[in-house]
């Protein structure tokens, strides 16, 4: 599991330099690192077994059965989840079919991995395009300051150089403060048509399939079935046709055991809860954006809880000279910078801001 998985960590190891938030980096770092993992998972057949195994009292080769069945897929009867298991059934969706049943087709296991792997690319797509923008500026910004032993003679020389680029590009940052705002409402439209897809990859079982199964222990003991398994079937039914000896055309019946989807299964119960606390929290993290943009209150108390040190009357004079792109700056040198050396940065910006006649 560790040769599996152990290339995963160092991408969410804590970063040199920070530019952006926590809910930002739960898209581009937690679900990334969860969707490849995944991934990684589903393909591992040396550590679950084979993906299919199918059953057939004819003569047919199984391993020519379990190639035939994987790629032209499986399939349940509708009619037969509600029947009773052991006496009409032999397992809930599986039964004789008749002409004019509907079928059910499962082909979606084929696809799963990839569709991991292509929705991990997406939720990286904001980070990519907010930082490809923001191109490195932070990081050129900390002057080592970042660090909590600074020669003293060094911090006395680029605390007044920071504080002097911060004055000479004053009102010059509003642009990088809505790209970074767009972002975030693109990882919050990434959620959501995440969720669209899967839920039409899944034929339209993914928006209920956590409230199913947590309802599930309140159904009818007689027809009390795990709803997972409807979703990623363990058993299902495969038809093969070839020539017989006499050259017509022989239909051979199979059942098919899809131990892949004990996997599957986990993997898209964990994907929904996972996905709805990432809406909720991004949904308020844009709520936290917008009273940061309408209320200038909520940017002193954002930008103080960086560094209770700060003097919260100096503080809050700079917030008010500046706009919203420069304290967006400022707040994320708060978050990278030295509590002390943070403090002794605003102050140093007040003093400037007073003395300056541009303001």
């Amino acid at each position: 599991m560790d040769q599996l998985f152990g290339s995963l960590k160092s991408f969410i190891k804590p970063q040199a330099c920070i530019i952006d938030n926590q809910v930002f980096r739960l898209h581009y770092k937690f679900s990334v690192v969860i969707l490849i993992a995944f991934s990684v998972m589903v393909t591992a057949r040396q550590y679950f077994g084979d993906p299919i195994d199918c059953i057939s009292k004819d003569d047919i080769p199984s391993n020519l059965l379990d190639t035939y069945c994987w790629i032209h897929t499986t399939f349940s009867l509708e009619d037969a989840w509600r029947k009773k298991v052991g006496t009409e059934v032999p397992y809930p969706g599986v039964d004789k079919y008749k002409p004019g049943e509907k079928r059910v087709y499962h082909a979606y296991y084929q696809w799963v991995c990839f569709v991991l792997f292509f929705q991990a690319l997406f939720f990286y797509v904001p980070r990519y395009f907010w930082k490809s923008f923001e191109g490195g500026r932070m990081k050129n910004l900390l002057l080592g300051l970042n660090s909590p032993i600074v020669d003293e003679d060094q911090k006395k020389k680029n605390i007044p150089l920071l504080v002097s680029y911060l004055e000479r590009n004053l009102h010059n940052h509003n642009t990088s403060f809505y790209v970074y705002c767009f972002a975030e409402i693109l990882n919050l439209v990434n959620v959501v048509v995440q969720m669209v897809l899967m839920n039409r990859f899944l034929h339209g079982e993914f928006m209920t399939y956590g409230l199913k199964v947590i309802s599930f222990s309140e159904w009818d003991w007689a027809l009390r079935y795990d709803p997972m398994i409807q979703v990623f079937p363990r058993l299902t039914k495969c038809t093969f046709h070839r020539f017989g000896s006499s050259g017509d055309v022989q239909k051979h019946d199979a059942m098919c055991i899809l131990p892949i989807n004990i996997i599957n299964e986990k993997v898209y119960i964990f994907l929904w809860f996972w996905f709805c606390f990432l809406f909720f929290v991004t949904l308020l993290g844009l709520v936290y954006r917008a009273m940061i943009i309408l209320l200038p209150k909520m940017r002193v108390l954002a930008t103080q809880s960086r560094c209770r040190l700060i003097n919260k009357d100096h503080l809050e004079v700079v917030i008010n000279k500046i706009k919203i792109g420069d304290w967006f700056v400022l707040d994320l040198l708060g978050k990278n910078l030295n509590a002390l050396n943070f403090k002794e940065l605003v102050e140093v910006y007040y003093m400037t801001l007073q003395d300056s006649k541009s303001v």
